[in-house]
């Protein structure tokens, strides 16, 4: 809507991840190293984690782009609550493998094809989303996958990639094994406030950005304030300030614009969820629901602590979504693409 308003390319602050907006912050280049380092050793699990919105998918994504196709075969798996047994039938049907109820079958299939791989001078690499969904018998059974010995290395090596819940299920006694195996882990943290003002100007820069509209120097302070620099929830704050100002014909955002449209996230989805307007708001929220008020003041922090919990669902319902709609993408590009086409195209011809 504002695109042309501003002679924008594109929207600059969509909320699904998209490797082609990348920003190399001070984290995520950190976060992208482990991972890479994690590719060079060849094996073992590489751990990263990350609040909702931190950016965790697309650095993957960004990191599938840069995949050796001729020496790596990556596979995506996006986890619900999965059992050992439909975990091992999702990694090998993501392989492309048949998968069926009888386990030692499908551990052999996949014994073979990585001995396959290895054979042809390539290897196999098993990225594991949301990974904190997952239960110890399910972690176990991945570690289990990790024992295939094909020459001098494992036949299989496992990204973890997951919110900060997952730390705490490695802390678990019976995950030692498997955090014996881990090469390398790292927690994708927050923008701190200079990041938070390149990102933003990187995501304009992406798509045509020319200083229109025009921002002022105290935005970027209030925008990173507000969002506690979580690249989606900016995206968001951003994307709406946009529209904003298209809609008031403006050139210009200031940091009243700002604090407008956080009043307007905070009536959406709760003040509590990331754009409180003002430091001692929560405080003073809080202080106000031991004082003596009628019953229905009484209930409001409880809402306001429900309402807070609904958006962390559906942030997480939204994450798993675009994550598994990734994956399915990626696996149907990989087996058109063994037809002779990729999707989109008419296989058929004239």
């Amino acid at each position: 809507m504002y695109e042309s308003f501003f002679k924008l390319t594109g929207k600059p602050f969509q909320l699904s991840p998209d490797p082609d907006f990348y920003f190399g912050s001070r984290g995520h280049r950190r976060a992208m190293a482990y991972l890479e380092y994690g590719l060079h050793q060849g094996e073992g699990f590489i751990v990263v984690t990350g609040e909702i919105g931190a950016g965790k998918t697309t650095l993957v994504r960004k990191l599938l782009r840069t995949l050796p196709g001729d020496r790596i075969v990556p596979v995506q798996i996006v986890t619900t609550q999965l059992d050992e047994d439909n975990l091992l039938r999702l990694v090998a049907a993501s392989f492309g493998l048949q998968a069926d109820a009888d386990k030692s079958a499908t551990l052999i299939r996949l014994e073979q094809f990585l001995q396959k791989l290895n054979s042809e001078g390539r290897r196999a690499l098993l990225i594991v989303d949301e990974a904190q969904n997952l239960g110890p018998r399910a972690v176990e059974e991945l570690r289990m996958l990790s024992n295939f010995q094909i020459g001098p290395r494992s036949g299989l090596q496992t990204f973890l990639i997951g919110q900060p819940e997952l730390r705490d299920l490695m802390q678990r006694p019976e995950m030692r094994q498997l955090k014996q195996r881990i090469v390398a882990a790292y927690h994708l943290g927050p923008l701190d406030e200079q990041e938070t003002r390149r990102y933003v100007e990187h995501r304009l820069a992406h798509v045509g950005w020319c200083d229109d509209p025009a921002f002022d120097d105290a935005v970027f302070a209030r925008i990173h304030a507000l969002t506690s620099g979580i690249p989606r929830r900016i995206n968001l704050l951003a994307d709406r300030l946009l529209l904003l100002c298209f809609l008031g014909q403006s050139h210009r955002l200031t940091v009243e614009m700002v604090d407008e449209v956080a009043d307007e996230l905070a009536l959406e989805v709760g003040p509590r969820a990331g754009f409180m307007r003002h430091a001692g708001d929560e405080q003073r929220a809080n202080a106000s629901s031991t004082s003596l008020a009628p019953v229905e003041d009484a209930r409001m922090p409880l809402a306001d602590a429900s309402l807070t919990e609904r958006l962390k669902s559906v942030e997480e319902r939204l994450s798993l979504l675009e994550s598994t709609i990734a994956v399915a993408y990626q696996t149907l590009k990989r087996l058109v693409g063994d037809r002779g086409a990729t999707p989109g195209e008419d296989s058929t011809g004239p």
